[in-house]
């Protein structure tokens, strides 16, 4: 009894399993791939750049893992396929430039207390592109690991 009592705060309070669905992360993450989510990472603070992070995405609610790239006061945008924050290009290894469905995209201001996000597959990702950024309240958690499959240890 005592073990499913520290088991389900433990899931509640602390860390949970996600299961990605579709091939918005590939090929950061698979269809399929469980990883764990830290639920504590973002009660005091917002996302680093490059966190991958699971929310609760606007207008559906739908828990959703993509890749943080804006944070507040930034200013995001897309040109000739690759991302742009603050007018610098950023080095994205995870994401295929050719694999982009729109060329440009923005630029677009980060307000307080959001954060943008997009998929590492930009050519099927809805990201922030679709639904804007994201309120910190909507945050769940940071992936801490890839859990299963064993081989993407």
């Amino acid at each position: 009894m005592l073990v499913a009592v520290v088991l389900v705060v433990t899931r509640v309070f602390f860390f949970e399993p996600f299961r990605t669905q579709g091939e918005s992360m590939v090929p950061t993450l698979r269809p399929g791939d469980q990883v764990l989510v830290d639920k504590r990472a973002y009660r005091h603070r917002l996302p680093r750049r490059r966190d991958l992070v699971v929310f609760h995405a606007p207008g559906t609610g739908d828990l959703t893992l993509k890749r943080a790239v804006g944070l507040p006061g930034d200013s995001v945008a897309i040109e000739d396929g690759r991302l742009v924050v603050n007018g610098r290009r950023q080095v994205e290894p995870y994401a295929d430039p050719e694999a982009i469905d729109s060329v440009y995209f923005g630029p677009v201001r980060v307000r307080p207390g959001r954060v943008f996000f997009l998929g590492d597959n930009r050519l099927d990702s809805r990201d922030s592109r679709d639904f804007g950024a994201v309120p910190a309240a909507e945050l769940v958690g940071r992936v801490r690991a890839v859990i299963w499959p064993p081989s993407r240890w």
